[in-house]
């Protein structure tokens, strides 16, 4: 494996990681989806590169778009969180309370 791929799993892994252990409040929640879907995008871009194939070089772009439509409803959904309960932690929301 190479430093360039070994970097890219290992943000991808260590913003999986934070999203799994550390979920106390829904913005550091969404950003650690960013940063897995950064990683996610960087290392498509490089690969499209690195292999030189056009029959999927829309899909980073595919991929960024998605990542801003996820960004987008994530904030609505932490400003609605936040308006409704007054805070942003996770351990206020309950499911059953709609």
């Amino acid at each position: 494996m190479t430093p360039m791929h070994f970097s890219f799993s290992s943000a991808f892994i260590l913003g999986l990681m934070g999203l799994t252990f550390h979920r106390t409040h829904l913005l550091s929640a969404l950003l650690c989806l960013e940063g897995m879907m950064l990683s996610l995008f960087i290392a498509l871009a490089l690969w499209m590169l690195q292999f030189e194939t056009t029959s999927f070089s829309t899909t980073p772009i595919l991929l960024l778009a998605l990542s801003a439509c996820e960004a987008s409803t994530g904030l609505a959904l932490l400003v609605a969180t936040a308006r409704t309960h007054g805070t942003d932690r996770l351990q206020n929301l309950n499911l059953l309370q709609c």
